[in-house]
């Protein structure tokens, strides 16, 4: 489908998705970022549905200001994806062995490094740039400074709730390996206490919603905001360059004899100059993909900061990860560059209902059903995961055929969370 257009009070909602289905809250805080001075543009992508201040699945443009709550509190988070030499031929039957090697390599839930990862000595991750990028952090707001070693620990490490990884199998039976995490504890601070300056500001006084407090530029506040946000926005992607290594390490070293490589060349078709389908080749090594995020962009002549909160950059050409649920499948992507959507998409499949009311709904019976012929977690402890509290990831795939392109479907066989 094409958008919908639903009228705002400054600006319209451009919704990738059929209006009717969307949330009475989530409707309602669309309209109120639309109430905002500095806006310019709203995109609404099919995974939509209620957040804090601002929904998920929201791409918000405005001029001379930024919305921590439209960033989200887990700065950077995102998604990792690379494609193996490994073929399901290579794989044995039972994966139980893998997925705990996984699990003691990788920390997950609370879990944290006994020490800091040396990136060093993390398979295919260069050193550079590391020093460089803790060396920044005493410039980062001080009343989280002393979380220096808890986040030092925490790089290199899962996290709890939606984040996961994945050992995934696409429809051609090649193995990918694919991950989703963010800043962890420091990017959540930071967020929060950016946050709570924001709310304090006398510009943001009378707004409809105090969750929607800006920073206004040529400000110090949003000076500080911006240096905190960009830092934590570089955590958040180096925490999965780390966890894509380890995850690589445990994967060379199970399958010792397939001696496997990664980064091969990826086949996907393109529609040339004249309507024809043609199949290239592209090399796209680790695919990372930020979805909660401020970039800075300009459309129609105008320098604007648009943040995507639950949602994928997608310019023409862009390689970016949509995923589906814990029992679902997941897909790569190549961005077709629509400037309607802010060159955005989707960033997975989108909760349809809260992690309490799938909890009060749904069963451990339930959850062993849904994930049938994964091997993951069973338990309690993850029924929130359940795919049923998730939509449809075909149809969100669906509903934005002019905003990207597949490139591979996946399905995992190894489910990984915290």
């Amino acid at each position: 489908m094409s958008y919908v257009e639903v009228a705002g009070a400054k600006v319209p909602i451009r919704m990738w998705t059929d209006p009717a289905e969307v949330e009475d809250v989530a409707m309602q805080q669309l309209r109120n970022v639309t109430t905002l001075p500095w806006i310019e543009g709203l995109a609404v992508m099919p995974d939509v549905h209620y957040g804090k201040g601002a929904t998920v699945g929201s791409v918000i443009a405005m001029r001379g200001a930024v919305c921590p709550a439209a960033v989200g509190v887990d700065i950077g988070c995102g998604m990792s994806a690379v494609k193996t030499s490994l073929t399901a031929n290579d794989l044995p039957g039972d994966l139980s062995r893998l997925r705990s090697r996984i699990e003691r390599a990788i920390p997950v839930g609370r879990s944290m490094h006994d020490d800091p990862v040396d990136p060093g000595r993390v398979f295919g991750l260069p050193s550079a740039g590391f020093a460089d990028f803790w060396g920044r952090f005493d410039g980062v707001a001080e009343p989280v400074r002393f979380r220096r070693e808890r986040a030092a620990r925490q790089m290199g490490t899962l996290g709890s709730g939606n984040h996961f990884i994945e050992f995934c199998l696409d429809e051609g039976g090649s193995v990918w390996l694919m991950l989703h995490s963010g800043s962890r504890n420091i990017g959540k601070e930071l967020a929060e206490y950016h946050i709570g300056e924001a709310r304090s500001l006398p510009h943001n006084r009378g707004l409809v919603d105090r969750d929607l407090a800006v920073f206004v530029s040529d400000t110090p506040q949003m000076a500080a905001y911006r240096n905190d946000l960009f830092w934590a926005q570089e955590y958040a992607r180096h925490n999965r360059a780390i966890m894509m290594g380890l995850f690589q390490e445990v994967v060379r070293r199970e399958f010792a004899k397939a001696a496997v490589t990664f980064d091969p060349l990826v086949s996907f078709e393109r529609e040339d100059a004249e309507g024809r389908m043609r199949t290239e080749e592209d090399r796209p090594g680790v695919i990372s993909c930020h979805h909660n995020y401020v970039s800075e962009e300009r459309y129609e002549g105008m320098d604007l900061l648009v943040t995507r909160k639950g949602a994928i950059s997608a310019g023409s050409g862009e390689w970016g990860i949509i995923p589906g649920s814990m029992g679902t499948e997941s897909y790569i992507v190549r961005g077709l560059g629509n400037p309607k959507s802010f060159n955005s998409a989707s960033h997975g499949a989108g909760r349809r209902m809260s992690r309490n009311a799938a909890k009060r709904r749904f069963s451990t019976r339930d959850l062993e059903e849904q994930t049938r012929g994964v091997e993951c977690r069973k338990d309690s402890g993850v029924v929130d995961e359940i795919p049923a509290a998730y939509k449809s990831i075909s149809r969100v795939i669906d509903q934005q055929k002019d905003l990207v392109q597949v490139v591979a479907k996946l399905k995992q066989l190894i489910c990984v969370k915290g």
